[in-house]
Formats: structure tokens, sequence, C-alpha cells
């Protein structure tokens, strides 16, 4: 066993001695799907601390010949795959982080160099007696061993995009760092399986990439590993049984990232530190990912700091992802910068509309803190006010309504306030703080149509008002008010009856004035 070369299985089993562990060996099933195939060559990414390096030491751990898996995959998911033999245990495994060689070399030569040789020293060591023509040449001596002993390797990289961060604009360095992961891989006989993960989608240059023999799994795509991205909500739902935690609650903390196939997937460290500590908190973001987010929402791209307000009050927006070129510094759009959001886990993406939004309140908190450290004035200020309009709504003072209301325009007025989709944002801004109280959903399913906004209160909030909010653009309150009854919006809040706020708001153009009235439902 060595360092680098079949590294043995101990990162993994840590992983499996942790109080919390979430099986997600299934993953197997498909890289031995692809193993000798054309599409052997796989790059995953996602955020940070969405599992990347457990499952990177998961796989090295099922394909490192010097390890016995049956042993280590006992009672796992995998362990009852038919194919869960065929390949278990039967190749070299060569596993490198590659933040670990960035941060002990000045330069990517450098880098690369030291890389080769302890490769080289690893498999000189293992294979002493084979016929080398080049001691010398990493990529010839890989050659070699596969010419003489027929064992496959396995190449795992974790990290493989921290050249991405931290040489960010030396775009020499990534050429030369993308040209050797070319040469080391593309189309050699010795490669059974090829795995990178990192946070970044594969660098693009220009219509091609180095790479493209990569198939990718990223956030905005993740295919056919869509289960494994995170946890699911029925894994979720399993914890939160065994930790005593709220599982509604739970969720509207960390759910949220979005997929074809899958509509819940969960920030998995979050969800075991809040397990581990019996505390819905936020866990998840470094400071690193919080600097990107400040600084790339304080860009002054067209429509980005509109589109920031929107998405804050719970809106989302169409983008086009497909001109990012996956890296930190390279933006030509707004839809770029949202697009690397998507990609660091501070926006959800909806692949069939094409569409982000804010996933869940984890992240919503990283926005609300951003835009307070970046001075967005206009921002913070409707969210220190909301709970002060929250306690209005709760008290039926409908001028004090109606005047948060205004501020609430004022404070977002750069946004195109022209139809009541757009007041719709103001007020759920203005609204911020009810988040922690209710569940918020837009266009409610009544009897006759669509409550616009529908505000539930939380099962530890029960003692809550429901609140009905129609609103209305150049009309007035009263129609508001009478669209509710005429929907027979409290008849799907039955649950409710009895304590059910109904609040027509409206924007008159012509005086430029929001205007509030509030009924109870007592029946």
């Amino acid at each position: 066993m060595g360092i680098y070369l079949n590294p043995g299985s101990d990162k993994f089993q840590e992983a499996l001695r942790s109080a919390i562990y979430v099986d997600k060996s299934g993953m197997i099933a498909y890289t031995n799907r692809i193993f000798k195939s054309s599409n052997k060559y796989i790059c995953v990414s996602r955020p940070r601390r969405f599992g990347k390096s457990m499952a990177a030491n998961m796989l090295s751990a099922y394909y490192d010949r010097t390890v016995d898996g049956s042993m280590v995959f006992r009672g796992l998911d995998i362990a009852g795959d038919a194919d869960f033999d065929t390949y278990r245990n039967q190749c070299d495994v060569l596993f490198l982080n590659m933040q670990e060689f960035l941060s002990r070399s000045m330069d990517m030569a450098s880098m690369l160099d030291l890389l080769k040789r302890r490769i080289l020293h690893d498999v000189l060591r293992e294979y002493p007696d084979v016929e080398y023509f080049d001691r010398a040449d990493m990529i010839g001596c890989l050659g070699d061993v596969y010419a003489e002993t027929n064992c496959p390797f396995v190449v795992i990289i974790d990290e493989w995009d921290c050249i991405f961060r931290e040489y960010r604009n030396d775009y020499q360095a990534q050429r030369q760092y993308l040209d050797f992961l070319r040469g080391w891989l593309k189309d050699k006989a010795y490669i059974s399986l090829a795995y990178m993960t990192g946070i970044l989608p594969i660098k693009k240059y220009g219509t091609h990439s180095a790479l493209n023999m990569f198939t990718e799994f990223s956030m905005t795509n993740p295919r056919e590993l869509t289960p494994f991205v995170g946890f699911t909500a029925e894994e979720v739902r399993k914890l939160c049984e065994q930790y005593h935690m709220d599982y509604e609650e739970t969720m509207s903390w960390y759910d949220g990232y979005q997929f074809r196939d899958m509509t819940s997937i969960c920030n998995p460290r979050s969800v075991v530190s809040a397990m581990e500590s019996g505390i819905l908190d936020t866990y998840w973001t470094e400071t690193e990912t919080f600097e990107a987010l400040k600084i790339y929402i304080d860009m002054n791209f067209s429509g980005l700091r509109d589109t920031v307000v929107k998405l804050m009050a719970g809106g989302r927006q169409k983008i086009d992802t497909r001109s990012f070129v996956n890296d930190m510094t390279t933006f030509h759009s707004a839809d770029d910068v949202l697009t690397l959001l998507v990609h660091l886990g501070y926006l959800g993406y909806d692949f069939d509309t094409k569409e982000v939004f804010i996933p869940n309140r984890e992240i919503m908190g990283e926005y609300v803190t951003a835009t307070r450290v970046s001075q967005w004035s206009e921002i913070i200020h409707s969210v220190l006010q909301s709970d002060k309009l929250l306690q209005a709504t709760w008290n039926g003072d409908e001028e004090a309504v109606a005047k948060g209301m205004e501020e609430a325009h004022l404070n977002t007025s750069h946004l195109q306030y022209n139809d009541e989709n757009a007041l719709s944002y103001t007020v759920s801004l203005a609204y911020y703080s009810a988040r922690q109280y209710y569940t918020v959903i837009r266009e409610l399913p009544t009897g006759k149509g669509f409550a616009d906004m529908a505000f539930l209160p939380k099962k530890k909030y029960a003692d809550k008002p429901a609140m009905i909010v129609e609103l209305k653009w150049d009309g007035t309150a009263d129609t508001a008010l009478r669209q509710i009854r005429d929907k027979h919006c409290t008849e799907a809040l039955k649950d409710y009856k009895g304590n059910i706020f109904c609040v027509g708001i409206t924007y008159d153009r012509g005086s430029k004035k929001h205007t509030c009235r509030i009924e109870t439902e007592t029946m």
C-alpha cells in the first residue's frame, strides 16, 4: 500500500464509523457500468461539503486491490448488486488530492513535477521488477506496468479544480494543467476509470475543452447521479425520526436543490450538523464561498442587482448557462455570475424551466448577510422593517401595513414595478420575517382559481393565524378581498378556520399609493 497508489480504505472507514453515515454506495453500480467503456471518464462537480471527498474515498476503497471490500462494504447497498464482486478490489488505484500538491508548490510547473515524482515513487516501489523504458517518464511507466501485469488503473482526483480557484487569472498555468491531465488520461489503455470531483465543471476554452472525453455531472445537470448529489427527502426523514427533529422545518432550512428526476435534495453537511447539535442553523458556508457570494452579487452587470432582489423576494429568474466557461473570473453577463452561484450552491437550478432560485432558508440567510455587508441599504431596511409589518398585519392595522408597503416599494424601486408580479416581489420581501413562522405558498390552489399568496403556520407556531394575501394592480383593496371570497380561498384553508386573516393589498399607478384591507375569517 502506498500513499497515492492503492491508499487503502482507512478514509472511507472513518466515514463509516461516523455517528451519521448515509449510504451512497449505490453510486458504484453506475461506475461499474461504465468501467472500461468509452464512458469511463467522469467529472462530478458539487458545492463544498456536499460529500465529494467521501464519494471519492468510497470508490477508492471499492476498486483498490489491497482492500478486502467484502468486509468494508458488508451491509451497504452495493453489496446486494449483481456486479458487486465483478470489479471489487481488482485494480491499481491512484488517488490524488490536487489541493495537497498545489499548496506545496510555487507554480504550476513545480506542482506537476512534484505530482509526477510522487506517483513514480509509489509505482516503482510497488513494481520494482518491471522492465521500464524510462523510469523518469510517469506516463510511460504506468503503461509499462499495465503491459506486464494487465492490472487496470483507476485514477481518482479530488479537488481537481483548485487550480482554477487559486490561479484564477493565470490562464497559462490553467492550460498547462489541463494539457497534463489530457496527456496522462486520454486514450490510455491502462485507464479503466477516471473519476474527477470538485466544485467547478471542466474549464472551457472557446468551443472545445482539453478534457472533452469526460462526461460531466454538475449542479445544472447531475444526470444519472442525481440521488447521490446530497441527501434525499426520504434519507432526511429517517434522520429526523432518529434524532427527533422536525422534518418539515429541517427541509425548509436545507432542502430545495431541484433536479429533473428528484425535486428534494438537501445539503448533507448542514443536515448532519443539525442532527448532531439538535439545532437548525447555518452550518455550511465557509469564508471562500461567502466572499464569492458577496463579490459576485456586487458585480455591476446589467440586471444582476434587480435579479438578486427578485430572488430574495422568492422569485425565479430564467438564465442561459451555456456561455459560462467554468472558472471564477471570466464573466460576460449576469447569467454567467448566476451560473457560478449555482455551482457554488448559492442558487438552485430548474433544468426544465432553465430558472434559478434561492433554494432554502439557510441560503437565504447568507444573501441577507451578504447584502448587509455590501451595504445594500434598500434590502436591509426592508428586512429590518418586516417584523413591524408582520405585527401590524396580526393587529389588523391596515394603515400601518399600507405604509410598510410604501416603504418596501421605495426600497425596491429599481425593480420594474409594472404589474402584479412585481408587486408580489415587494410584498414577499416586505414579509421576509414571516418565513420564520410560516410556509409561504405562491398561487395556492382554491375552489375557483388560485390565491396570490398564502402564509401557513408551521407546526411549532400553530397559534399564529393563517394569512391569505390577494394582490391587485390598479384595483381596490375591497376588490381584492372579494376575490378571496369568490375563489373560496378560506375553504382551501379549512384546517385553520377560526384563525384566518384575509389581506388585500393594492397599488394605484395614478396616485402611486398602496392600500390595504384586512378581514378575519371566523367561520
